[in-house]
């Protein structure tokens, strides 16, 4: 059985009014996959920087693996984030991994120019409307999740660590070798937390390996799991 406090938080969640549908009440959330040996992502960094000082956009940065062998393996990339990527490519019927690449509020864009169009497809993504979000707030290590519609093919609850202050790495081989490349809130754990149903649930979250907990910032995604649709987002 559920303790108290987690029992009243989950009681206050089924209470909250949920997120109106024409007035966006989270962040737009900006994926960019890159690679610290792509040269044509060093442009995209710097693009998502910026993106990361917004306050109505909560943008990650995933360096994947799979252009380590061209000689530079990146000091950030790790398998889970390539596999987050080639799950949104498939969600969306395209067939191949390229960086950079950005996925906005889960819809992966197609081709590389859309990086520079970021903001277009942020303002385009402020103005749809959406169905009511499910009330979600951080307590005591657990993710607290409310109720709501769920997607056809059900839903997961997804926890990025991240480092929000900018991270430099001097690239001394490759495509970028003698170019220090900019990271801004570089993801440095994903986790699955559990699939929702609909109904109000709580999540353990798990401690972090890499570093202390304190030292970086959460975010916690909840998507629809066969389209990657973002349905709600927490941002603490």
């Amino acid at each position: 059985m559920l303790k108290l406090a987690p029992r009243l938080a989950l009681l206050l969640l089924c209470l909250l009014p949920a997120g109106p549908a024409l007035a966006r009440g989270r962040p737009v959330v900006v994926e960019l996959f890159t690679s610290q040996g792509c040269g044509a992502c060093v442009k995209a960094n710097a693009l998502v920087a910026d993106l990361a000082q917004r306050r109505d956009v909560l943008a990650l940065t995933f360096p994947v693996d799979y252009w380590d062998y061209l000689g530079w393996k990146d000091t950030f990339a790790q398998p889970e984030f390539a596999a987050r990527q080639r799950a949104y490519m498939r969600a969306a019927g395209q067939r191949e991994v390229y960086t950079p690449q950005v996925v906005v509020d889960g819809a992966p864009q197609p081709d590389k120019g859309a990086v520079d169009k970021a903001p277009e497809l942020i303002r385009a993504a402020q103005k749809r409307e959406e169905p009511p979000e499910p009330a979600m707030l951080l307590s005591k290590g657990k993710v607290q999740v409310g109720s709501g519609p769920v997607p056809r093919g059900g839903a997961d609850v997804w926890l990025v660590r991240y480092e929000a202050q900018p991270v430099e790495t001097e690239v001394k081989d490759g495509e970028n070798r003698g170019v220090t490349v900019v990271y801004r809130n570089v993801a440095v754990g994903l986790a699955r937390l559990g699939a929702w149903n609909g109904r109000p649930h709580a999540y353990a979250v798990p401690k972090s390996g890499a570093k202390s907990d304190g030292e970086l910032k959460l975010a916690v995604l909840l998507q629809a799991r066969s389209t990657g649709k973002i349905l709600g987002v927490l941002k603490p």
